[in-house]
């Protein structure tokens, strides 16, 4: 008979997620253990081994959960009525906003994405590409006449964007809703009007 589940699953998977994350993040994928993710979670090594097989296992899960989530925030966002540029600054906000408390996660992305196996970084790249085709029609919907024909200046923009937006957490950590409210209005100032627009 298989052993039943515990009523407090959800929430230990949950504190392994987020424990995870920051040893993953602050020792690097190579370097951290098993061992040293259930210490700091305050379990067993057999019991955190109860919740993932391995450590490949418990890295899916960590970013499966938070790019899925990030996913579904981002393009649940209601822009109707709201012309190209106020659909590009409630975006980027709401970006800014999803990201807080979430920088251990984020920063695995890059190391971590890569060492998984092809079937889940399909996956994982998908959440992503959601994200930058969602901001790509957002972009060009505000000055169509410059990206009609020019995907390759589309996807530069687009990526800058991004780049404005995924780093931020490098050198305004911690920040605080005001801090990404107004970091979200110089992104937005900047990718409409440039420096002088601001």
């Amino acid at each position: 008979m298989s052993r039943p589940i515990a009523k407090d699953h959800d929430a230990k998977r949950t504190h392994i997620l987020k424990i995870a994350a920051r040893v993953f993040a602050e020792q690097g994928f190579a370097r951290a253990s098993m061992s040293q993710v259930a210490k700091d979670c305050g379990i067993s090594k057999a019991n955190i081994y109860h919740y993932y097989s391995s450590k490949d296992a418990l890295l899916f899960d960590i970013l499966d959960s938070y790019l899925s989530a990030l996913r579904d925030r981002i393009l649940g966002i209601d822009m109707a009525g709201l012309d190209p540029s106020d659909q590009l600054g409630r975006v980027v906000v709401e970006t800014l906003r999803a990201y807080e408390g979430m920088d251990h996660e984020h920063k695995i992305q890059i190391e971590g994405i890569p060492l998984l196996p092809e079937n889940q970084q399909k996956i994982l790249k998908a959440y992503q590409r959601d994200l930058v085709t969602q901001m790509s029609e957002v972009v060009s919907g505000i000055a169509p006449e410059v990206f009609e024909d020019d995907s390759g200046k589309l996807r530069a923009t687009v990526m800058s964007i991004f780049g404005m937006l995924n780093w931020f957490y490098m050198w305004n950590n911690p920040a605080d809703q005001d801090s990404r409210e107004s970091y979200a209005k110089v992104v937005t100032g900047l990718t409409l009007t440039g420096v002088r627009g601001l």
